[in-house]
């Protein structure tokens, strides 16, 4: 009876929520290589910050009187309040997202040029790329777990990009 109980492998205990999160994922997708889940939750989480880009916001007159109507969007709350979230479970890694929404915002203001030039629409490009991303996520998630309840797939979608840095961060041996 004890040498059945020595074979049992118990969970481990954390010292942050963000481990346990990171173990459970770790079990969950290991077969999938993690530049797929990379490109596909890039590309999510692109078009999600895209289309929260492009929703109108209202002008406010003291906003055009200092001239910075540009500089203030829906896109800015959505990061602030995604970083803070990103910074309860893991500051060091909330940087790193950082970083990441830095170039996303780039490009989102890049689309927006060629948008002015002719080009197709912010919303279109989005949309388009979450839903690719989306799609091959839950495909690649669906490859390992079999079924996959939603409660999964939301963590992966929200909890992925950070999960990814922490690989990055481990192979680089930095502490998060």
């Amino acid at each position: 009876m004890k040498k059945r109980d020595k074979e049992k492998s118990p969970t481990p205990t954390f010292d942050r929520p963000v481990d346990r999160h990171f173990y459970e994922m770790d079990r969950q997708f290991t077969q999938v290589n993690k530049g797929a889940y990379a490109l596909a939750l890039g590309m999510a989480f692109f078009g999600a910050l895209g289309l929260v880009w492009m929703i109108p916001f209202p002008q406010l007159a003291f906003l055009q009187k200092l001239n910075m109507q540009t500089f203030l969007n829906w896109g800015s709350f959505y990061i602030a309040v995604l970083i803070y979230l990103y910074l309860r479970l893991a500051p060091t890694l909330s940087y790193a997202m950082l970083f990441t929404i830095g170039i996303m915002s780039f490009f989102i203001v890049q689309l927006e040029y060629v948008e002015r030039a002719g080009g197709l629409s912010v919303w279109f490009v989005s949309l388009l790329s979450l839903s690719i991303g989306v799609v091959g996520s839950y495909l690649l998630a669906r490859k390992e777990a079999g079924a996959l309840s939603p409660q999964v797939f939301w963590r992966l979608l929200t909890l992925g990009p950070i999960w990814l840095w922490s690989k990055v961060f481990k192979k680089l041996t930095i502490k998060y």
